[in-house]
Order: C-alpha cells, then structure tokens, then sequence
C-alpha cells in the first residue's frame, strides 16, 4: 500500500506513521504538513526528523490549501489509502480565530476530497472530534445520537467534515471512515493540551488554571491505544448498503460507503483526578488556581465504543496511570527537566 498522511508532523500522525512503518503490507508513506506555528514549531520538526530516518517514509512541507501542490502528490503516487489528521485544532482557539478553521478545515478538507474524486483510491480514514457532540447531556455519546447542537466553531467544522465526506461517498463512491477523536494524550502529544501545560507548570512550581472547580471529565485516551485502532480500520472500508434506510438504520452508516466511529477510551476520568496522576508521576504537587467553565467547554465526554468493537475487536489497553507516567517521562527527557 502507498498511504498518505496530512498532518504526519502532528501528533497523532507522527505515531501512527511510526505504527505503520513495522507492517508488511506498507510500501510507502507520503506525509505531508505545513508545519504552522499554532504551537511550537520545533516539536513538528523534531517529530518529523524522527520519521524522516525510516526509508519507507517521504516528508513534504505542503498546506491542504494548496491545491495544485495536492493534485500533484496523488498523480505522482497513486495512493491506495488517504488518512487525513491535518487540521486547525484547539477548541478555545476557534473562538478568537474562526478564519483559520475554515480555510483549515472546510476549504481544506474540499480539496483533499476532490483529489479522492480525481484520484479514486480504496479508503479514506479522516479525523472528526467528539466535540461534534457539542451540549449533548445522555452519556455515553453514541455515534448514533444527534449532533445538531455544536458549542464551537471547531465542532462545527468536524460535523461539517462529516457532512462533506458523506456527500463524496454518496456521489463518488469513495469509501470514507470519520473518527471522532476522544481525548488523545501521551508522549510527543501537543503543547496546546491541558496535561501538557500542568505538567510543565507541575514541574516548574508554577500554578495551573482548573476550570469548573475540577469537576470536568474526559475520555482520555492514549496515543497507542488510538494508532492500533486506526491501523487495523484501514482494510476495513465501508461498502455500499443498498438496503439501509433512515428509519431503522444506524445513523452513523448509509447507503453509500459510509462509516462514522467513535474511537475513545470508555472510561471518563474526572479533571482531578487527572491532575493528581500527574502529582503522582512528577512527585510534585499542584498550585491550582480556580476557574470557571471557558466558552466552548462541555462538562464531560464519554465514547460509546460498541461499533469499533465490533468492527475490529477495539479494546483500549492503557489505564490513566500508566500512560500519565510515560508521558512525564518522555516530557522530563525532552525538555530536561527534573
């Protein structure tokens, strides 16, 4: 298989090209990033150099806005499968820059479809975001329940992903897998994340904002524990159900390739609770300073997983303790410090 990754100098894209590079099957990677300055820059660079030493691995700084860069990349390589994790993340962000997420998100994404038309191809796996799920309050968040009542302009763009991926399957036939992301965490992870910044400031003696009197919960999920999920979904395309119907269908399928997951830890753990693994693992307590709810905050997310489960047998293997650890080890080794 020739696989192109966007967004493969981001973190879920680095580990899972990394996953990716011990399978047999795997001819080729073509990951592509436009390395912005969202955060820290010198993080994608040094996750790219990491990539860059596998000789199955190919690596061109190119924006999903680009389109003609794009089309260029799919009629030199001919790819057998796209996995598109390249996108404006951050919630809050969104906020205070909604451009971004357009040109980034929805401009950008129509042009990775219209290669996937031009270009047919076996499989296209994309990001979407539990976020879609917006003010929902019945828990577990099924990919069968409503996602009309988004409470950012990033979900909004990810149920707008999910929209335009449906369109393409339906008038293209191209088979497409939207993933609604919980909560991913771990080594490499990206500095905009609150576990990021805690446990920079837990080190450093500095104090960390909790919003909601840490009451929030989170289906925190480990990055390992998301890349194995993702490889095995590649051979598992969605095909064409004729005899689907919207009255006693699944929601998240239709008549045409299909397919929306949820890919989640199933165990929501609450914000304090997550600090204190932290303390745990620094062996330094938190300044916690007081907060309330930020706009485009939800209370709690908790994935549904029973469709992954049945597809490919996903099970997450990574309790909050034991990934908390490796990340502050991963962090202590690559910033230095103590």
């Amino acid at each position: 298989m020739k696989i192109l990754i966007t967004g493969a100098a981001g973190f879920i894209g680095y580990h899972l090209s990394k996953k990716l590079f011990s399978q047999d099957d795997c001819e080729l990677i073509v990951g592509i990033d436009n390395l912005n300055d969202y955060y820290d820059i010198n993080l994608k660079i040094d996750r790219k150099s990491q990539l860059e030493k596998n000789a199955k691995f190919i690596f061109y700084k190119l924006d999903l806005l680009d389109k003609d860069g794009l089309k260029g990349l799919f009629d030199q390589y001919n790819f057998d499968i796209v996995i598109n994790l390249a996108a404006q993340a951050g919630v809050r962000y969104s906020i205070m820059q909604p451009q971004k997420y357009i040109d980034s998100n929805i401009n950008g994404f129509l042009n990775l479809l219209e290669c996937c038309k031009d270009f047919p191809i076996k499989h296209l796996i994309y990001a979407s975001s539990s976020s879609v799920y917006g003010g929902n309050k019945k828990v577990p968040f099924s990919v069968n329940d409503s996602v009309d009542h988004p409470v950012s302009l990033y979900a909004s763009t990810k149920k707008a992903n999910e929209l335009m991926a449906h369109t393409y399957s339906n008038l293209y036939s191209i088979p497409t897998t939207g993933l609604r992301f919980f909560t991913v965490y771990g080594p490499w992870g990206r500095p905009d994340m609150a576990y990021f910044s805690f446990t920079k400031n837990i080190l450093e003696g500095l104090p960390i904002d909790i919003f909601n009197g840490g009451k929030m919960e989170r289906d925190f999920t480990y990055i390992d524990d998301i890349v194995s999920g993702i490889s095995r979904l590649i051979d598992k395309a969605p095909e064409k159900n004729e005899n689907w119907d919207e009255v006693t269908s699944p929601r998240s399928e239709s008549w045409a390739p299909y397919r929306i997951l949820n890919i989640g830890n199933n165990n929501p753990v609450k914000l304090k609770d997550f600090i204190h693994a932290i303390e745990k693992s620094t062996g330094k307590r938190a300044k916690c300073i007081d907060k309330p709810m930020q706009m485009g905050d939800v209370k709690k997310t908790y994935a549904d997983i029973s469709e992954l489960e049945k597809l490919i047998d996903f099970k997450p293997k990574t309790n909050i303790d034991y990934g908390i650890e490796k990340f502050v080890s991963w962090f202590k080794e690559y910033y230095g410090k103590e």
